[in-house]
């Protein structure tokens, strides 16, 4: 069911049982093995965690398919924290996803008709299996081996030492303490959650320890069975000997009695159906607390299924409390020639390593910032994980901007894209409110640095603001297919003057330099849906005016909308940079430059104060 490169993407955001299946990887000396969260209800997309002593950021995604596929890929298991409201839901997406081997479900409460649709879809999967092999629901993805489902009302499962489907083994001591970071020989099966914490430590204070262990979950239809566990022991070379706690109500452990019987289970099984109590009670005394634990016939009761095991040579005791004593006896029995007393089975050495790992988890502390930009610990500064000096090989300040913002390596036509518009907003006169608040601040005396800010908060919205604006605009009306001409007459009924369109000076006549060397840049370009509808736009506009053309702004805008669609980013991914303002970044980095030129420009021509002249105030 699981291995050592068995890894998990959990759906919803639980932090806490993310953190411990990772200090449990830790301490069992495997890779981190939760590389992704699912959650539609969040706004944050990175989140802290810890292996060891070490933070590492796992990333959460609105859905399956927002799950980059280097990560998809890796994930065997999907652990499941939806509420009973739709983990049916989520689970039938899963399974769409033939990377998942694994589908552990804690949700209770789940209607019963779910359940049993769920059953048959993934019967439905692993029948394919033995035809045509794919996956058949709504993709053609290879499925290389057959869908487990743990559900529902489950407490998840654990194969000691390899992985943790969630957060049974109860807490760090008690992973210690039941030696569940190795593992072991017995393999454990139950119906109960509770339960099984408890008998793993049974086993581990009778045994050497357990190996695979799982809980069924308590409703009254199980999705994974006991036959199947079962089969799943049998066919682990590592598990010698399996302990199974079964439960009043419906025959699932009478089926296992009939593979012990028929030979299909060869290894010793102690096995114990807990509830006899109930049958020495009126059913109007006592109501169990599991949904399938109710005896319909006596075939149902603990009792008749217990005398059923013990006659098809399963080890049954008389009663609970004998439990530990069997169990210990059967092990006994199958490493009578190699006893190692269970207080020795550490070597000194591993019980400090372990004693050394809780330290170091006991005494973590997080740090007060994230980054993901660049790091200079080593031998050479990196950007985005790749070295300077790559950069400077490449010679293209574009693809440092690509790597530090966007994450990503950019084609040539982009790069020159990024190249231009640098140059195109590097500045535009000294009379634009940015430049002239540098160039007065230069004057009365202040440093470089000073000068440069007094012109950076200049920007905001009545000037140098426009490019984020712009780029929220476009993207909403093309992602709703709303035609220019349907955004034109809306605009003209809504009495509102299109914010993009016209200029004082430039016409059709007339055109504005910077949007035609653009616009031979665009030709390079695999699409232009924006730019395409803003240019549809000013088709319309001009028909009216010929000074209504397109804002260079708002054409940048535009044309960058398509290169975020270029590079694969989504439309979260789109939106989240929106929000981050990365539009106008453009244009702060570019501008920066010329108001560096307007201040040192004054310093060189050692400009004195400037006054306003009184001809230029209205004094009223």
């Amino acid at each position: 069911m699981f291995t050592k490169k068995s890894n998990a993407i959990i759906y919803g955001l639980q932090l806490k049982a993310a953190q411990q299946m990772l200090d449990f990887d830790y301490l069992s000396g495997r890779e981190p093995s939760v590389l992704a969260f699912v959650n539609e209800w969040k706004t944050k997309s990175n989140h802290k965690l810890f292996y060891g002593d070490k933070e590492i950021l796992i990333s959460s995604f609105f859905d399956f398919s927002k799950v980059p596929e280097n990560i998809m890929e890796k994930c065997d298991t999907l652990v499941n924290f939806a509420s009973y409201r739709s983990a049916g839901k989520s689970t039938k997406e899963a399974m769409n996803f033939a990377n998942f081997k694994n589908i552990v479900i804690i949700a209770e409460w789940i209607p019963e008709r779910e359940t049993r649709e769920i059953i048959a879809l993934k019967d439905k999967i692993n029948n394919s299996l033995s035809t045509e092999g794919f996956n058949p629901l709504q993709n053609n993805l290879k499925r290389t081996s057959p869908l487990n489902i743990i559900w529902p009302a489950t407490v998840w499962a654990m194969s000691a030492g390899i992985f943790r489907a969630g957060n049974t083994g109860w807490d760090l001591e008690n992973i210690v303490k039941t030696r569940l970071y190795e593992s072991w020989s017995v393999g454990f099966v139950s119906k109960s959650g509770g339960m099984s914490n408890e008998l793993r430590r049974v086993i581990a204070d009778r045994t050497d320890g357990t190996n695979l262990s799982i809980a069924l979950g308590w409703d009254k239809y199980n999705i994974l069975e006991f036959r199947d566990a079962f089969e799943i022991f049998e066919k682990d070379e590592n598990t010698k000997m399996i302990v199974m706690l079964g439960e009043i109500g419906w025959e699932a452990e009478l089926e296992v009695a009939e593979m012990i019987k028929k030979w299909e289970i060869t290894k010793p099984v102690v096995a114990w159906c807990i509830g006899t109590i109930s049958e020495q009670l009126k059913s109007s005394e006592v109501q169990f607390g599991h949904a399938g634990a109710k005896s319909n016939s006596d075939r149902e009761t603990s009792s008749f299924k217990n005398q059923a095991l013990k006659e098809a040579w399963a080890i049954v005791p008389e009663s609970y409390m004998d439990f530990g004593d069997k169990i210990e006896e059967v092990y006994g029995e199958i490493n009578k020639n190699n006893i190692v007393g269970y207080a020795g089975l550490h070597t000194l050495p591993r019980n400090q390593e372990i004693q050394e790992k809780l330290q170091i988890i006991r005494h973590r502390k997080n740090t007060n910032f994230t980054s993901t930009i660049s790091d200079e610990r080593w031998d050479e500064l990196t950007y985005n994980k790749k070295k300077i000096s790559d950069y400077v090989s490449k010679g293209s300040f574009a693809n440092v901007i690509a790597n530090l913002w966007l994450k990503k390596d950019l084609p040539s036509y982009w790069e020159k894209f990024i190249n231009s518009i640098l140059i195109i907003l590097a500045d535009h006169w000294p009379a634009v409110g940015g430049a002239t608040n540098a160039i007065i601040t230069a004057r009365a005396g202040n440093d470089l640095k000073s000068s440069l800010i007094a012109g950076l908060t200049t920007i905001w919205p009545r000037f140098g603001w426009a490019i984020d604006g712009a780029a929220k605009y476009f993207f909403h009306w093309v992602k709703d297919w709303i035609t220019p001409l349907e955004f034109v007459t809306s605009m003209k009924k809504s009495g509102i003057n299109i914010p993009w369109i016209g200029h004082k000076v430039k016409s059709k006549f007339n055109p504005d330099k910077r949007c035609e060397l653009l616009l031979e840049i665009a030709e390079k370009f695999p699409e232009n849906k924006h730019l395409n509808f803003a240019i549809e736009i000013e088709k319309i506009t001009l028909e009216k005016k010929s000074n209504l053309i397109l804002n260079v702004d708002w054409m940048i805008a535009a044309m960058l909308l398509d290169l975020f669609s270029d590079l694969g980013l989504t439309n979260e991914e789109v939106l989240d940079y929106i929000d981050a303002w990365i539009f106008n970044a453009f244009f702060i980095l570019a501008r920066t430059t010329g108001f560096i030129w307007h201040i040192l420009d004054q310093k060189r021509l050692k400009e004195w104060l400037f006054r306003t002249p009184w001809e230029d105030i209205l004094y009223d």
